[in-house]
């Protein structure tokens, strides 16, 4: 009798085994694609860990909700761990967000006047308005005042940081390129727009939670697609004031 039954064991332990080596063939047989979240081909997201006042997220969060804040102030939520570009615009203030404003101002429609005490820049329009975008400005000590004009443009522009810069972040133990082409990982974003025969410039930035502060050594910063909307908008020759 016991011999029947150890018979009976071993069929069905080898039945099982057959069952589950064919299982286990016919699912990893075709493996699926990998698949890349595209908040990973931005380089600056990389650099969010080290932004003011964000926290990484916590790996064993895997489904949340999470409230974000719409460019038209409209508060919608996301059924999903949050990634970071979600964390990202939640963290810009609303106000620094492009806006048609009233502008009583007696500069001519065309005119840029930045105003880096509210951190704002104005493209003066006619019939009283303006078009207002948040930005960037400099930092203590390297604030300035003054009328340029444009004197050129460039599309994802490269950057030469000054010899005194160089020098000035060598000091604090940063150490700057000679050179860096454009692209995404670039301080001057997507684009530039070059005032007079100065060092300044209106440009982008891979930073993005800077706007809004003063945070540059004297160029005027603006989100990437500020500044683009910006760039189509003007062209060489236009004043901007600053004040």
């Amino acid at each position: 009798m016991k011999s029947v039954l150890y018979s009976l064991l071993g069929a069905v332990a080898m039945l099982a085994a057959g069952v589950t080596s064919s299982e286990a063939g016919d699912r990893y047989g075709d493996r699926p694609p990998v698949m890349v979240s595209p908040d990973l081909s931005a380089p600056w997201v990389l650099q969010l860990g080290r932004a003011p006042g964000l926290v990484r997220q916590n790996r064993q969060v895997v489904r949340q909700r999470l409230p974000y804040a719409q460019p038209d102030g409209v508060q919608t939520a996301a059924v999903q761990a949050p990634s970071r570009r979600m964390v990202m615009r939640a963290k810009i203030n609303p106000v620094y967000l492009p806006q048609e404003v009233a502008y009583d101002g007696p500069q001519k429609p065309g005119t840029i006047v930045i105003d880096t005490t509210q951190n704002f820049l104005f493209l003066v329009e006619k019939n009283g308005k303006a078009r207002r975008y948040g930005v960037g400005t400099g930092k203590p000590g390297f604030e300035w005042s003054g009328t340029h004009k444009i004197t050129n443009k460039r599309v994802w522009p490269d950057w030469r940081p000054p010899a005194a810069m160089i020098k000035r972040e060598a000091a604090k133990g940063r150490y700057l390129p000679t050179y860096l082409a454009g692209g995404m990982e670039n301080p001057l974003g997507a684009r530039a727009l070059y005032l007079g025969t100065t060092e300044y410039r209106i440009h982008g930035t891979n930073q993005p939670w800077t706007i809004g502060g003063a945070v540059s050594s004297g160029c005027i910063r603006m989100r990437n697609e500020d500044v683009v909307d910006l760039y189509e908008r003007v062209d060489v020759g236009t004043t901007v004031e600053v004040i």
